[in-house]
This record gives structure tokens, C-alpha cells and sequence, in this order.
């Protein structure tokens, strides 16, 4: 990570446990923590002042402790355009994901409190988000997938849909050629391939990645 500047982070949990644990988490790894706060209202208010790069928001917080960090979360991002957000809950809320990711614009994810194991990992989904990019857990786009009337990846081969699922978490061609162990060359032919598949429009290389993913989980 040396090297590397990590984004400008406002936590949100009501858990303090949890909060100050990811506070001195955050910390440790390079990210500069400008407020950490324990409802929704404090939330707008906080990233309003700091105008971080990414805030990191559980869904269930105060005051209703229903969808109050989800929602604060969303008002946000229609106030603040270049705001990353990073959901990092216990819980898969599918409605919740739909409105985060429905604008279109990335900067945006959903993780697994219980399923991130790895700082490294925390980082850098943290930046991904903070450039722009589309973070979600693995879990959480199979339960988007199960809930759909039909399979958007009906065209795909099964390499393909790996390459998609890998692109969906937020990882560049030549992280998914280390995982599957295969080409660069071979990775931007499946990518490519998807592209065309599911009928995405080029619209420019750096944003089609985050269209790839939310089309093929919006598609019925």
C-alpha cells in the first residue's frame, strides 16, 4: 500500500464497538478518518462539513434503526455528486443495493461486515470507490441474481460470467488474469465479449466496467 494515497473516510455505525474499531482499522491502513458518528442525522451533517471522499455507512441506524443509513446515504450522493459510498453491512437488503447503484455513476459498494477479512482488501475497495469504481460483495450480487425473474448471463460462457463476477468486486484485468490464471490478452477478450453480450453501449472505457456490472444486475 506504501505509495499509495487512501481515501478521506467519515464512518457511520451506531455500534461503537464497531465504530471505533473501524476508525483505528482505517487508520492503521493510511486512511484519514475526519469524523465517526452513530445515526443518519449526524451523517449528512458530518459529511456535509468534512466533504469526504467515501463515506463508510451501516443500512440500520438511527433513529428508526431501519433503512435510516441507506437513505441518509442516497440524499447524500444527490447532494454531493462526487461522493464515494461504501455500505458495509451485516445484512443483504436488495432494495437497498437497487437504489444506491440505480444512478449510474459508481463510486459506490456493498460489503459483508462478517465477510471482509482483510484490511488490504478494506483498502483498497476503498479506493476503487473514491476513483469512481463499483465494489460489491460476491454474496450479495448472487442474491440479486436469485431474486431476478431470468438470467441476465444466459448468453455468457462460464469464463465469462467468472470475469464478471471478478469485475463486480472491483478488480482491474490484471488482477482477474492472476486470479484465473490467464492472459491479460485473454481477460480483455472475455470483458469484451460481455460487453457485447448484454448489449452495453460504448460509452467510454472508464465508466463501462461499473455500466457492465449494474446492467447485468438490472436486466430481467
Amino acid at each position: 500500500m506504501s505509495g499509495q494515497t487512501l481515501p478521506r473516510v467519515v464512518v457511520a455505525d451506531d455500534s461503537v464497538l464497531l465504530r471505533e474499531g473501524l476508525v483505528r482499522l482505517l487508520t492503521e491502513v493510511g486512511c484519514e478518518v475526519l469524523a465517526a458518528v452513530d445515526d443518519a442525522p449526524s451523517l449528512v451533517e458530518s459529511v456535509l462539513e468534512h466533504r469526504p471522499d467515501v463515506a463508510v455507512v451501516d443500512i440500520r441506524m438511527p433513529p428508526s434503526m431501519t433503512d435510516d443509513g441507506l437513505r441518509a446515504a442516497v440524499e447524500l450522493r444527490s447532494r454531493l455528486p462526487g461522493l464515494g459510498v461504501l455500505l458495509l453491512s451485516a445484512y443483504i437488503e436488495l432494495t437497498y443495493a437497487d437504489a444506491l447503484l440505480s444512478d449510474g455513476r459508481g463510486g459506490v459498494g456493498y460489503l459483508l461486515k462478517d465477510r471482509v477479512t482483510s484490511l488490504d482488501r478494506l483498502a483498497e475497495s476503498l479506493k476503487t470507490i473514491s476513483a469512481g469504481g463499483t465494489v460489491l460483495d460476491p454474496e450479495v450480487v448472487a442474491q440479486m441474481l436469485v431474486a431476478r425473474r431470468s438470467d441476465p448471463l444466459a448468453a455468457l460462457t462460464p469464463r465469462e460470467r467468472e470475469v464478471l463476477a471478478l469485475m463486480a468486486e472491483g478488480r482491474s484485468n490484471s488482477a482477474i488474469a492472476a486470479s484465473l490464471v490467464v492472459s491479460g490478452g485473454a481477460v480483455e477478450k472475455h470483458v469484451s465479449n460481455i460487453f457485447t453480450k448484454i448489449h452495453l453501449p460504448d460509452l467510454g472505457a472508464d465508466n463501462r466496467r461499473v455500466l457492465a456490472v449494474l446492467a447485468w444486475i438490472k436486466m430481467r
